[in-house]
């Protein structure tokens, strides 16, 4: 069935009996309010279904206190695709230091809740959504398909740590005893799950998920010696000896750099969990057409929804990051190969959201996990570590400086564009060799505060995350200073910074604090570390040691250092009243 132009998919039954459908193939559970926009992977994936010509509906933010609403739409004929939703539940509900969150940006006003009572049922979104929303699907269909997927899946494919409660976890799928977890970015892998399914076959060994073996099954399908399967600790090693978590996520998180074509496996409670090896990522016209469905746009059904008030005239424009931060999962998710969208592409999407009614002329962002790799290339095509701006920027990394400068002009001057910026993070050791562009994105395309994240000052503590020296932070400032004089105008930052990191004590925090103010930065864009899964930093604040030497490091748990050492941040840092912030032209 071919779609109709910009037009979300079903949420109810009515919906579909309007389109002819009295069942549907598959329906998409999410943790979030339903948001019909390219930059919410609900839809990305519920659309690219119905393109591939399945009946999809979207189930979103269901009751979890019974499994009625997930028998609204009637067993679906192929599968249940079961997401948390655009963030780890456990980081959606609660903060660093385990405090409910009384905001939830993805639900409608913000509200966490569905009534003045405040009690963990009356939350929007559970706890584990996916395992509890697995549970839900099995219980209102015995016999249903469940797939999990998106983010909370992929990072907690693995034995895990869940800081809510503070203890090892294995993986999502044994707990859930789901049939099949997609991980990192799920276009390939759910479609051709989808066409198994459809044809009757079985979902063994497809590029991008994991399987869960009873040592029955797992003996019948591998050789004890086989060289394809890498093994990782087992859930019992991890637990008995927090050391080992580390080493595991060592090897997950090179094997996820290489996209090595290498077998994980991972003994857990009663079986073997077996991820098999990565999806080869979207290239540049498949990136395009998924991000031109016909995406409405707009919340469905229409809500105040803070995210989506956030990027509703945003586009992506770059898919990937290589950095590899210690503590960002964005690697691990959506993988470390640079993907750019075609400038057509782009235009287009600008001017589909400039024939959007309530379009008032700004362009809120060009970006994505990094905006400025946009047009970046590998000079010998790739490489196994793929860890491409650490500690400084590889020489075989292409930069198309004047790509992206085209791109900012004719996107800035579509019909209806009064304003076009970059929101999205950049990277400074790139900016700093690309001068022109970062001159570009000063004078015209900065809202606000120019966005850097040097996460720290302590060069030790920039190790430990994976991060560029304090150096390049004086640089870079000194150069953004310098091209400031010659446009005859102040700049501003917005710099992002880590607290309480593991290897952080409260001397690291002063110094962080007193660094800063030197170069006469201010801010409140502070972030608790958060333990959250699949991470480096995780790993090490689990084992507590250095993740490149193995060696004990320090690691601030308790509330009380933690508490302080963000306190020595704000007090250093706290912007001056009198600042005025400064607004950027086209």
């Amino acid at each position: 069935m071919t779609p109709k132009a910009n037009r979300p998919l079903p949420v109810t039954m009515a919906e579909c009996l309007d389109r002819g459908w009295n069942k549907v193939d598959v329906v998409l559970v999410t943790g979030d309010a339903y948001i019909d926009h390219p930059s919410f992977g609900i839809a990305l994936i519920g659309h690219l279904l119905e393109a591939e010509g399945l009946r999809v509906a979207i189930l979103s933010q269901p009751a979890f206190d019974n499994p009625d609403d997930f028998r609204r739409f009637g067993r679906p004929r192929l599968f249940f695709g079961i997401s948390g939703g655009n963030l780890d539940s456990i980081v959606a509900n609660y903060s660093g230091n385990g405090k409910v969150r009384d905001r939830d940006a993805y639900s409608a006003d913000g509200n966490p809740w569905r009534s003045s009572v405040r009690d963990k049922k009356n939350r929007r979104r559970p706890d584990r959504a996916c395992l509890l929303y697995g549970n839900l699907a099995r219980a209102a269909f015995k016999d249903s398909c469940i797939i999990l997927g998106g983010i909370e899946a992929s990072l907690r494919r693995f034995t895990h740590y869940d800081y809510k409660q503070e203890q090892l976890r294995g993986s999502l799928l044994t707990d859930a005893k789901a049939d099949l977890l997609i991980y990192g970015m799920a276009e390939r892998a759910v479609i051709e799950a989808a066409k198994r399914l459809s044809s009757g076959k079985n979902l063994d060994g497809i590029r991008g998920s994991c399987e869960r073996l009873s040592p029955r099954e797992f003996e019948a399908r591998f050789l004890p010696d086989d060289e394809q399967l890498t093994r990782l600790p087992s859930y019992t090693e991890i637990k008995d000896d927090p050391e080992k978590f580390l080493e595991a996520e060592q090897i997950i998180d090179r094997k996820s750099r290489q996209y090595a074509d290498t077998i994980l496996v991972q003994k857990q409670q009663g079986g073997w969990l077996i991820q098999h090896p990565p999806a080869a990522p979207l290239n540049q016209s498949e990136l395009d057409s998924l991000h031109e469905l016909p995406y409405s746009r707009r919340p469905h059904p229409e809500a105040n929804i803070p995210a989506y008030q956030m990027i509703r005239d945003s586009v992506t424009i770059v898919r990937g990051c290589p950095g590899n931060c210690s503590f960002c999962a964005i690697s691990r998710h959506q993988g470390p190969a640079i993907i750019s969208r075609s400038k057509k592409s782009i235009l287009r999407e600008i001017d589909a959201i400039t024939r959007q009614p309530d379009f008032k002329g700004t362009i809120s962002d060009l970006g994505g996990p990094t905006a400025n790799l946009y047009l970046t290339s590998c000079k010998i095509g790739s490489c196994p570590r793929h860890d491409c701006l650490y500690p400084k920027v590889c020489p075989n990394l292409i930069i198309d400086e004047q790509g992206f400068i085209q791109l900012l002009k004719e996107a800035s001057t579509r019909k209806g564009v009064k304003h076009l910026f970059v929101s999205s993070g950049l990277r400074m050791s790139l900016l700093l060799k690309t001068p022109t562009l970062l001159k570009t994105i000063i004078d015209h395309h900065t809202p606000g505060g120019l966005k850097i994240a040097p996460e720290h000052a302590d060069d030790d503590l920039l190790v430990l995350m994976h991060k560029e020296p304090h150096s390049l932070l004086i640089e870079f400032i000194k150069t953004c200073r310098q091209i400031g004089r010659q446009l005859k105008r102040k700049i501003h930052f917005t710099p992002y910074l880590i607290s309480a990191h593991p290897g952080s004590t409260v001397k690291e925090a002063e110094n962080l604090g007193g660094r800063l103010k030197a170069l006469g930065l201010r801010t409140n864009q502070f972030q608790d570390f958060t333990p959250s899964p699949g991470t480096l930093s995780t790993a090490m604040y689990v084992s507590g040691l250095h993740r490149d030497t193995s060696q004990p490091i320090h690691i601030p748990k308790g509330q009380a250092e933690r508490s302080r050492q963000r306190k020595i941040l704000e007090t250093a840092l706290k912007p001056r009243k009198s600042a005025k912030r400064h607004f950027s032209h086209k």
